[in-house]
């Protein structure tokens, strides 16, 4: 079963870094572009967020199946910088990533004119991002490794 949800959980990453990128491109375009808020747009920054919530969904069963936490071996984890990358700071730096994009999206739903919701879209998911990236680059892994923990 473990096997089964890293390999989902590394897979699934590419599905939710295209739709972002791509929502976070039509957002700034909307936005600079001063161009309306269609039914198209919406649909995007939505799948965009479903994408990644389904991801936090499976990266939250994975860490529960994974063997540190199995096996209670937290104490061990927090001495070794990789082991508390990946049951401390990378799941940190998820729910904070996940955060934003909810908020992001909650926040452009309730913007009146289309130009705000574009922005909204454009500021929140750049930042969840960002964040997203931030934690790739300290994994230590680059964006295409397939393996981790």
């Amino acid at each position: 079963m473990y096997k089964i949800l890293l390999e989902s959980h590394s897979g699934l990453r590419y599905v939710v870094l295209v739709l972002v990128i791509v929502a976070i491109i039509f957002s700034f375009d909307g936005w600079l572009g001063k161009k309306a808020y269609g039914e198209g747009v919406r649909k995007l920054n939505l799948f965009a967020m479903i994408a990644v919530h389904m991801q936090f969904l499976v990266g939250l069963i994975l860490y529960f199946y994974s063997p540190l936490v199995q096996t209670g071996s937290m104490g061990t984890a927090m001495k070794d910088p990789t082991l508390r990358y990946w049951t401390v700071e990378h799941a940190t730096m998820m729910i904070i990533a996940v955060a934003l994009f909810t908020i992001g999206h909650s926040r452009s739903k309730k913007e009146p004119v289309a130009a705000l919701k574009h922005r909204t879209i454009a500021i929140f998911y750049t930042l969840a991002f960002l964040v997203v990236i931030g934690a790739i680059v300290h994994s230590g892994r680059g964006l295409f490794a397939m393996t981790h923990l």
